[in-house]
């Protein structure tokens, strides 16, 4: 009995602090470009926390959930996106709380999907409703529904990073991805027949794009590889670029002593983890090797 009434205190109190979150909607069609004009709409009333599709996004960061544009089925993706799952609605919430923003915009196809998300998540009815059709064009909503059919391209409002290639004279393709920092989330690479899943992020956003050199990357992760133990140096790398993100290939100088094992695998975890978190940019698969063995003086 005890444990229940601190379950129904803790509820209380859960519900007291997200009712002081002000709902703002963003309605509209599917595939009408809601993600993408999402950026530009959250600067203009000064939102710093987004929820569309599942995922909560604080600026340029992933904070919470899991994308419904990546679930197996449709009825699986309506659920993750309406946080019918008392678990998924629970992390979210808590997640919420945690963060506390002033000002939420919720993304939704229609105003009946916006308040079962605001009843799962225990928050206030949305108090401003914007729509699709006040902040585009006929065309530009029409240009956005043919490229869903036509590409499979789902969209996150967390922009990433693109990289510049100095021998090609001009800026690569985009990195089209959906995970983590300066503008930017996680994507993976679709298998055949997954193409109207695939979950992409925009290179831009209302500041501008980003680009990032070649040399800059070959620093960034010599820089992330030396703050390993037992690694001395990257000798060399290459970066290769697929449709969904990169592939880094590594090179390193071990130093003497340590577990090559051991510092090979927290390598390929961690500078692959860093770097996406730093840049934006999805990586695919980080591989690493071993090239040679640096004895090092005590003094």
């Amino acid at each position: 009995e005890r444990a229940i009434q601190y379950e129904e205190a803790t509820q209380n109190e859960i519900r007291e602090l997200l009712s002081t979150i002000a709902v703002i909607s963003f309605v509209g069609p599917s595939g009408t470009g809601k993600s993408t004009r999402a950026i530009v709409i959250a600067r203009r009333y000064d939102i710093r926390y987004i929820i569309d599709d599942g995922l909560l996004i604080h600026g340029s960061s992933i904070i919470a959930g899991s994308s419904a544009k990546r679930a197996g089925t449709k009825l699986e993706s309506v659920r993750q996106a309406l946080f019918i799952d008392p678990t998924r609605a629970a992390n979210m919430r808590r997640a919420l709380v945690e963060h506390l923003p002033a000002t939420l915009m919720i993304l939704g196809t229609s105003d009946a999907m916006l308040e079962r998300i605001c009843d799962n998540l225990w928050l206030n009815r949305p108090s401003l409703q914007i729509s699709i059709e006040d902040v585009t064009t006929e065309e530009e909503r029409n240009i956005a529904k043919q490229t869903r059919m036509t590409e499979g391209k789902h969209t996150i409002p967390v922009p990433s990073m693109e990289i510049k290639h100095e021998f090609s004279g001009y800026f690569a393709e985009p990195l089209q991805k959906l995970r983590r920092r300066f503008d930017r989330g996680t994507s993976y690479l679709p298998s055949e027949g997954d193409s109207d899943r695939t979950v992409v992020r925009p290179t831009f956003s209302s500041l501008g794009s980003y680009s990032m050199s070649d040399e800059a990357v070959g620093q960034l992760l010599k820089l992330i590889s030396r703050r390993i133990p037992g690694i001395e140096n990257m000798v060399r790398y290459n970066l290769k670029k697929e449709p969904y993100g990169v592939i880094i290939d590594l090179d390193l100088e071990l130093i003497y002593g340590y577990n090559a094992q051991s510092v090979l695998l927290e390598a390929q975890s961690k500078i692959g983890e860093t770097f996406e978190h730093l840049t934006a940019i999805n990586v695919l698969v980080t591989n690493v090797r071993a090239l040679r063995v640096a004895r090092i003086s005590p003094d």
